[in-house]
């Protein structure tokens, strides 16, 4: 499977990015699918997903307020509106998706597939 994002960028702090990711290959609107990152020295962490197919999302607590993550089943396409950018969210940021489950507490635990990340760089 794989997994197209886009929409990555250099903004100064305050500004906005939507970050999207499609494929071709599967029907995302199936599938648990969300946004992690990875800053240079850290390790990768989840940002923001769809744990289920029609539930809450989950939202790390350092972009809440901030992110917001959305489908659009009919362009098989999922978003990642960021907003309030500030410099500790510059980060190559992946997409993801993994099977939904039926019920569960948002998370972005269970992710399988990958994109090969966009970077998104925030200046001062």
């Amino acid at each position: 499977v794989q997994l197209q994002a886009s929409g990555g960028g250099s903004v100064q702090a305050g500004g906005s990015l939507r970050l999207s990711c499609a494929t071709s290959d599967i029907t995302l609107s199936y599938y648990a699918v969300g946004w992690f990152r990875q800053a240079p020295g850290k390790k990768r962490e989840g940002v923001s997903c769809f744990s289920t197919r029609s539930g809450d999302p989950y939202y790390d607590d350092s972009v809440k307020g901030r992110f917001a993550i959305s489908r659009d089943n009919a362009k098989n396409t999922f978003y990642l509106q960021m907003a309030d950018l500030r410099p500790e969210d510059t980060a190559v940021y992946y997409c993801t998706a993994g099977l939904a489950r039926l019920e569960a507490p948002p998370s972005c635990d269970g992710m399988n597939y990958w994109g090969k990340g966009t970077q998104v760089t925030v200046s001062s």
